[in-house]
């Protein structure tokens, strides 16, 4: 049995004191691989470089966060696209839209995400799709692409989105929020084969219980696997097992 926590941001300075710690915590934890998403080219260079410390453990994904897309965002991608030609990442994110933070460059992000989505098809990689407050938006620029696979993480939302995320043939990326009281989304996923979900952190954010209101790390991903192995009347191992083939398999890592 190990676990994978397929969205982790290990390169953000909230890891700047302990990062190694960290990760030799989270494998000692059996959650024997992480997947690293970018979030500009600020950042990518400090996420290739931690990735270095464990290189068959940690995964560099590439790719802008809709909040980072502003006036100058071609230019943020052309260094980002530089490095995916020269470089080996596993994935295009995150990317997508947010609608929740900022409404100003809505037509940017979106032009920023049919961007990245070439990139995927081009390199064949899938892609990790943020959609705070733009769910709909972001599904139907993804619809168009056939040839797309991958995850829209951080999942929240109705039976109905799930519905269409799975009939696309993408992932749920489901974290921490599954453990919060009144999230509501225990009765939604209750619903989602497991063969549709991958498990992901998001630390240092929406940490889960017990740990809520503290920073999220990756060997949290265990209280994930445990609420969701209850939801679904599933054995612990058979949850971490089956969410760690799927992203093995979307990923290839």
């Amino acid at each position: 049995m190990y676990l994978i926590d397929s969205h982790t941001h290990l390169f953000l300075e909230e890891f700047d004191a302990d990062r190694n710690v960290i990760v030799e915590k989270a494998l000692d934890q059996n959650v024997h691989k992480m997947l690293l998403p970018n979030v500009d080219s600020s950042t990518i260079y400090k996420l290739i470089k931690t990735c270095q410390i464990s290189p068959k453990s940690l995964f560099p994904a590439i790719g802008m966060h809709p909040c980072s897309v502003k006036d100058n965002f071609q230019s943020e991608l052309d260094i980002l696209f530089n490095l995916l030609q020269n470089q080996k990442f596993f994935a295009i994110g995150e990317i997508g839209v947010d609608l929740y933070w900022d409404k100003t460059y809505f037509s940017d992000q979106i032009k920023a995400l049919e961007m990245q989505i070439d990139w995927a098809i081009n390199f064949n990689l899938p892609v990790i799709l943020h959609c705070r407050e733009s769910f709909e938006e972001v599904y139907s620029i993804v619809k168009k692409y056939k040839a797309l696979r991958g995850v829209f993480h951080a999942f929240t939302g109705t039976k109905e989105q799930a519905n269409k995320i799975m009939d696309l043939g993408f992932f749920l990326g489901i974290g921490g929020i599954i453990t919060f009281k009144n999230s509501g989304l225990d009765k939604i996923v209750a619903d989602i084969p497991l063969e549709r979900i991958v498990l992901e952190t998001d630390s240092p954010y929406l940490t889960p219980v017990p740990y809520r209101g503290k920073r999220n790390e990756p060997a949290y991903i265990r209280f994930i696997a445990e609420k969701l192995s209850v939801i679904l009347g599933k054995s612990f191992d058979e949850v971490a097992n089956k969410t760690s083939l799927n992203a093995e398999n979307l990923f290839a890592i």
